[in-house]
């Protein structure tokens, strides 16, 4: 028995609900990078990039750095440096087992966000990772896409959550903090106030 009115497990029962796309959306995507592409991730400082593990779990993981700092390498690769992190490397061992993977670029204040799917490959060479150091930093590791899909995704869902307008924002106050939610999870023997002591010395030390 399920805890809903009804489950759908079929597209047509899907589609009896919501009709396909027509117009604009459906032939909205194409398979490079053009021009307006490239301008759109040369402004964007923040990506997410979802993989899928050996043990078939997803994994969404933010990226974020200067305006620009994912590159765009011709109209059919991009290049996003691998910082240092705590070392896990969700996103870089993912892409060793399953290489497909979908990219979400922003631009603060800017409604409308663009897509893009494709396949990734871990990679190290000395040029490209001078071109994308920060501070004198150069990364040891660097995500290329090969792009497959490319697509922008419309405005509506910043309209409706106020993402951008700070009028709309809740209280970050009264979200549990990182320490508290490292706590909760890792039960690590230590105290709130050293769990944040450790995050904010790796912040301070380790950005690059």
């Amino acid at each position: 028995m399920s805890d809903f009115d009804e489950v759908i497990t079929t597209r047509e029962r899907m589609r009896e609900i919501i009709p396909p796309c027509t117009g604009l959306a459906e032939h909205k995507d194409i398979d490079h990078i053009d021009d307006a592409c490239r301008r759109f991730i040369e402004l964007s400082p923040f990506v997410l990039i979802a993989t899928r593990g050996a043990d078939k779990k997803l994994d969404v993981s933010p990226k974020g750095d200067p305006a620009g700092f994912v590159k765009v390498l011709d109209r059919n690769r991009l290049a996003i440096p691998d910082r240092p992190g705590n070392n896990r490397l969700d996103t870089l061992e993912n892409v060793l087992v399953h290489p497909e993977l979908s990219l979400i670029f922003l631009i603060p204040g800017k409604g409308d966000t663009l897509r893009i799917s494709g396949n990734g490959k871990v990679v190290r060479d000395a040029d490209l990772a001078r071109r994308l150091a920060v501070n004198g930093h150069a990364p040891e590791l660097i995500l290329v896409v090969d792009v497959k899909q490319a697509f922008t995704h419309c405005t509506k869902c910043m309209v409706r959550s106020g993402l951008w307008r700070s009028e709309a924002w809740p209280d970050p106050k009264s979200a549990p903090s990182h320490a508290e939610i490292v706590i909760a999870h890792a039960k690590p023997d230590m105290t709130t106030v050293e769990v944040e002591d450790l995050i904010e010395n790796d912040r301070r030390n380790n950005l690059y």
